[in-house]
């Protein structure tokens, strides 16, 4: 069964072949095997017994091969799953190829009110794209009435929105289009007012947050006076003279409760629109103006308010004493003096010391401070020649 030694050392050819014969039979196979195109390259040993072949005529031919047998079409309809359930935005067409999401009106007027409220210079420039935007989507008389309300609430809730809201009131009535049986955007406007102002006397005694926004209520309707033009058959819209005896009830519901908050929204009230009262009032020979001031100095003997507002109140007093702050040039300039014109130092120029404060020739040291200004200047020549201010 085992060879000797001395035959294993010297095989003959006899046994090399038949362990050839037994190595093709285990590792040459009918065909052969394809080479791994990652693999490194084979042994010589190994190329005699396989016939290399092509990789790019192999992938060729398979290639082929799957496109004839393959049963998928071109035009075969999109694959959906059975569970998947698709989303569409809600969008409207004008007849165009484009299409836009539909805006409902509250988004517009939300979204333009506070453009307006952070940018109010850019009044001018959007008001005729907003006007043209609402009277597209202002088609019925409820859609009108939800309009009014849109705005009301913006006007009267917003703060600081008070004066663009007047003036946007003001534009809108002059400007919308539909004017239905029950009235047309300033009359709806007013009724709405006119509802808010019957609650005054529950407004004025409700809890902080109703007296906020009756507040805002009171300074809305201030601005829109001084805002709202009615047109008539003279030449030169005038105001709305149902506001004006508004005003005046609204101010005396406010002094009848003489707390801190509704003492000073009369203040803000009073400063903002009192020289127009005033005048409007002297002009048809009423003394409306005697009677509030009169009821501010009785507050300030008998009420007890805190110290700021009794500041306040004893400068709005002050205020309408000095003709509501207006300068009149005096009939002689020459005449004019700090002893016999009240307004002498009020139309003098404001300078700054070198910290930033403001002074006039009003200062009690004034000479100092504008005598600093001077040596400034000697020190530093260049920069104001520069500037134009050559000495």
């Amino acid at each position: 069964m085992f060879n000797n030694s001395s035959s294993s050392s010297t095989p003959s050819s006899s046994s090399s072949s038949e362990a050839g014969d037994v190595k093709s039979a285990l590792f040459s196979p009918g065909e052969p095997l394809r080479q791994p195109r990652t693999s490194p390259p084979m042994s010589d040993g190994g190329a005699e017994s396989r016939s290399p072949i092509p990789s790019g005529h192999s992938s060729s031919s398979a290639a082929d091969a799957l496109v004839r047998n393959s049963k998928l079409s071109a035009a075969a309809p999109e694959f959906v799953p059975g569970n998947y359930a698709s989303f569409q935005e809600d969008v409207y067409s004008d007849g165009s190829e484009d299409y836009y999401p539909e805006t409902s009106l509250a988004d517009f007027v939300q979204d333009f009110v506070s453009h307006l409220n952070s940018s109010p210079g850019s009044f001018e420039s959007e008001i005729d794209y907003i006007t043209d935007m609402l009277n597209s989507l202002v088609t019925t008389e409820d859609i009108l009435q939800e309009l009014v309300e849109l705005i009301y609430v913006q006007s009267t809730s917003i703060p600081n929105f008070a004066y663009t809201g007047a003036r946007l009131c003001n534009h809108l009535s002059l400007h919308i289009r539909l004017s239905p049986a029950s009235g047309n955007f300033r009359q709806l406007l007013l009724k709405r007012c006119q509802t808010e102002y019957e609650q005054r006397e529950h407004s004025v005694r409700g809890d902080p947050e109703t007296q906020k926004r009756f507040h805002y209520y009171v300074l809305f309707l201030g601005e829109l006076y001084l805002n709202l033009e009615i047109k008539s058959r003279k030449e030169t819209p005038g105001r709305a003279n149902v506001l004006l005896g508004a005003l005046k009830e609204l101010l005396n519901t406010l002094f009848s409760h003489p707390e801190d908050p509704n003492l000073m929204c009369a203040v803000k009230l009073l400063k903002l629109s009192g020289s127009i009262l005033d005048d409007t009032w002297k002009e048809k020979g009423q003394s409306d103006m005697d009677e509030i001031i009169k009821k501010i100095e009785d507050i300030l003997l008998d009420a007890k308010c805190s110290r700021d507002v009794r500041q306040m109140l004893l400068k709005l007093v002050e205020l309408r004493s000095s003709n509501w702050g207006r300068v009149h040039t005096a009939s002689v300039s020459s005449d004019a003096t700090p002893d016999n014109d009240p307004n002498y130092f009020m139309n003098e120029p404001t300078f700054y010391t070198a910290d930033g404060t403001p002074f006039t020739a009003a200062d009690p040291e004034y000479s100092d401070k504008y005598q600093e200004i001077l040596d400034r200047e000697d020190y530093f020549p260049d920069a104001y020649e520069e500037n134009g201010n050559d000495s």
